[in-house]
C-alpha cells in the first residue's frame, strides 16, 4: 500500500511507520507539533505529529513556514562563499580589511568567522565551563524580559559592538566556541562589499538560483506567511506562569544568527544542492565541509555547517537550528541521497525544558533516516 503525498499530488510514498512512531513520541515528550520530510532509496515521506496551534486539532502544515533559527548561518556562510568565489571576499583576509570601524582584533579572519574560532564574544550570552554565565543583550536574557523585548528592533551593528566591548573567550584560532556575533559581522561584511542588504545577497545567490518559494530573510519584519504552525514562550511572573504566543516577533534580536524563514520543501531542496555542487564549486564546497579538530569531543564545524560522523554508516553534513518557540533540522548525506528535514513547534522557556527532548528526538531520526537505511542500502 503507498499514500499519495499532498505537496505532490500523483506521486506516492511507501509508509513509514517507524518514522511516525517517533514523530507521536516526541510529541508525547512536550514538542506541540512536529513535521518531517525524507528522501532516500525508498522515496520521498512526509509525516506530521501533534498540534500546529495549542488547543486546536489540526496538525501542523507539512510545508508551513517556521523561523529556521541557526540554519541561517548554513544560508550566511553560502552567500560569504559565493562572495569569495566571485573575488569579493578571502576566506584568509582580516576581518578588519573590511570592516575596519568597528575594531575587530586584526587577527581574526574571514574563515574564523565562519567557523566559530574567532574567540568574539557571544551577544546572545556566553556559558563557561564553571558554570558562569554572562549576560548578552536584554531580548536574550530570556524569560518576561525577552517576552517584553521580543518587538523591538536592534541593529546588527550595534549587537557586534555590545559583543566587542566584552573580553573575547580565547585568542583568535586556538579553540572553538558557537558564537552568533560571528554570523552578525558576517552580515555586515557582506553587506559592505556588496553595497546591497544581506537579504537581497541571499536572493540572489542562492533562492532564485535554486528556486526557494518559502525562504526570506525578514531582518525586522515580525510577520509570518501563512500556513504556518504557532511557537510560544512560557515564563513566571510574580509566581503566576505565562504562555504566550510569540510567532510573531522581530527577529533582528538574532540577526543573522538565525533570522530566516523557510520550509522543510525549501530547506532540503537547499542542502542537497548544496552538497552536490550545485550552489559551490567544488573547492569552496570543500572548504565549507573541512572541519577541524576541536576541544569538544565531537564536535565537527566546517564554514557554517556541522559534518556529523556516524561510524560505519559515514557521515552527514547538518544545521539544527531554534527560534523561540519555532525550530527545524536539516540534514542530507555528502552524496545527497538521502536526506532529511524537520519543523518544529513548541512552547520555549528560560529553563531549556524541552532542550533534551529535542536533542534525543533528533537522534532518533537520524538513527533511523541514516543509519537504518545505509544498512539497509548495503
Amino acid at each position: 500500500m503507498s499514500l499519495t503525498t499532498p505537496d505532490h499530488p500523483g506521486t506516492t510514498t511507501p509508509e513509514r511507520p517507524e518514522l511516525q512512531t517517533i514523530l507521536d513520541e516526541i510529541v508525547a515528550s512536550g514538542i506541540t507539533g512536529i513535521t518531517l520530510r525524507v528522501h532516500d532509496e525508498h522515496g520521498d515521506w512526509t509525516g506530521s505529529a501533534g498540534a500546529a496551534e495549542i488547543g486546536h486539532d489540526a496538525p501542523p502544515p507539512v510545508d508551513g513556514h517556521v523561523r529556521v533559527g541557526s540554519n541561517t548561518k548554513t544560508f550566511v556562510a553560502t552567500v560569504a562563499l559565493r562572495l569569495v568565489d566571485e573575488g569579493k571576499v578571502g576566506l584568509d583576509t582580516p576581518t578588519t580589511h573590511y570592516l575596519p570601524e568597528l575594531g575587530i582584533d586584526p587577527r581574526v579572519t574571514v574563515r574564523m568567522l565562519l567557523q566559530h574560532t574567532s574567540g568574539i564574544f557571544n551577544f546572545t550570552g556566553e556559558y563557561y565551563p564553571d558554570g558562569t554565565v554572562v549576560a548578552g543583550i536584554p531580548a536574550t536574557t530570556a524569560g518576561k524580559e525577552w517576552v517584553d523585548h521580543r518587538f523591538t528592533t536592534y541593529a546588527a551593528e550595534d549587537l557586534v559592538r555590545l559583543a566587542l566591548s566584552k573580553p573575547a573567550r580565547f585568542e583568535p584560532g586556538t579553540d572553538w566556541s558557537y558564537s552568533n556575533t560571528n554570523y552578525v559581522i558576517v552580515r555586515l561584511l557582506v553587506e559592505k562589499v556588496t553595497g546591497r542588504p544581506l537579504a537581497d545577497a541571499v536572493r540572489r545567490l542562492v533562492v532564485e538560483p535554486l528556486g526557494l518559494t518559502g525562504t526570506t530573510q525578514p531582518t525586522d519584519e515580525t510577520a509570518l506567511a501563512e500556513p504556518h504552525a504557532h511557537a510560544y514562550y512560557r515564563y513566571e511572573d510574580g509566581g503566576t506562569e505565562h504562555t504566550v504566543d510569540v510567532t510573531e516577533q522581530n527577529p533582528s534580536w538574532i540577526s543573522s544568527g538565525g533570522d530566516m524563514i523557510s520550509t522543510s520543501a525549501d530547506l532540503q531542496t537547499f542542502v542537497v544542492a548544496l552538497v552536490t555542487g550545485r550552489v559551490l564549486p567544488a573547492g569552496l564546497l570543500d572548504e565549507m565541509l573541512t572541519t577541524r579538530t576541536t576541544p569538544i569531543p565531537g564536535m565537527g564545524y566546517g564554514l557554517g555547517v556541522f559534518v556529523q560522523d556516524l561510524g560505519p554508516d559515514g557521515t552527514v553534513v547538518t544545521h539544527n537550528g531554534g527560534a523561540a518557540g519555532h525550530a527545524a533540522l536539516m540534514y542530507s548525506t555528502p552524496d545527497g541521497r538521502r536526506s532529511m528535514t524537520a519543523t518544529l513547534n513548541y512552547v520555549d522557556d528560560a529553563a531549556m525544558t524541552l532542550a533534551v527532548p529535542f536533542q534525543q528526538g533528533s537522534q532518533r531520526l537520524v538513527d533511523a533516516v541514516f543509519r537504518t537505511a545505509g544498512a539497509q542500502a548495503d
